[in-house]
């Protein structure tokens, strides 16, 4: 499985993707996220088979290669060539994978502001190859093991929310997740885009790099937990403890 995030808010995207990769017993690393185009660039996040997925972007980068401009015109151009080499994989693929009891289950995060774009965009697409696209009032989408990191998105993240603040926020809801899901770890990659500059900028890093700061997070949660104000279902559940005769309740 993995874990990848791509968040779009009023000054940019940020785009993280885990680095763990998971076959049977095997554990391995490899990177999830890659940057297509030259002056104008997009990313293109992924989840399911590697397989299909490098075959996948293999096939989208040859396309590329064919045209005469550098990258396609806008975002919506460029998601229909991905999910137009999509589905000429599923067509090649897809039979012998259920020969092998295996699913053409390759997801999709594609985020970037092309040259004919009046603004960003971020998708996911499907293995069917139909897709939506993040709005304001949900601003991000996951693609992998999405039940443990959305929470702390739901509650934290609005379109207005600072860039900086949005990093911050895909750590956690990594960091979430890879404390519940055995196959998301460690490294990952992190990519920003800023609408003031329309610059993309990447890093990577592995378990100590942010060793401080999800020591931070953990002491700070233990703490607001104990600081919480106690309400009446607290007081209740812990008050004198009911006397047990012939291990009935005595209400006397």
């Amino acid at each position: 499985m993995t874990y990848c995030v791509a968040i779009k808010v009023r000054d940019g995207i940020v785009a993280l993707a885990d680095g763990r990769l998971t076959s049977g017993t095997q554990v391995t690393v490899g990177r999830k996220i890659t940057l297509h185009g030259k002056e104008n660039r997009f990313f293109i996040m992924t989840s399911g088979l590697r397989s299909v997925r490098d075959k996948t972007l293999a096939y989208l980068s040859r396309a590329m290669e064919k045209l005469e401009a550098d990258n396609f015109p806008t975002m919506l151009d460029a998601v229909e060539a991905f999910t137009i080499q999509m589905r000429k994989v599923a067509k090649s693929d897809q039979e012998h994978l259920q020969d092998s009891d295996l699913k053409f289950n390759l997801h999709a995060l594609i985020g970037g502001q092309l040259a004919q774009d009046s603004e960003s965009h971020v998708y996911l697409v499907y293995p069917e190859g139909n897709w939506i696209e993040v709005e304001e009032r949900t601003p991000y989408l996951v693609i992998g093991e999405t039940p443990y990191g959305k929470p702390i998105l739901d509650r934290a993240l609005t379109y207005d929310t600072p860039l900086t603040t949005a990093l911050k926020l895909a750590y956690l809801s990594f960091d979430s997740t890879r404390a519940s899901a055995s196959d998301v770890g460690f490294p990952i990659d992190l990519i920003t885009f800023t609408n003031e500059d329309r610059a993309w900028r990447e890093a990577h890093y592995i378990d100590d790099d942010v060793r401080a700061q999800r020591h931070w997070w953990n002491d700070n949660l233990t703490r607001l937990a104990r600081e919480m104000p106690d309400g009446p279902w607290v007081k209740d559940l812990l008050a004198a403890p009911l006397r047990i005769v012939d291990n009935k309740p005595d209400a006397s």
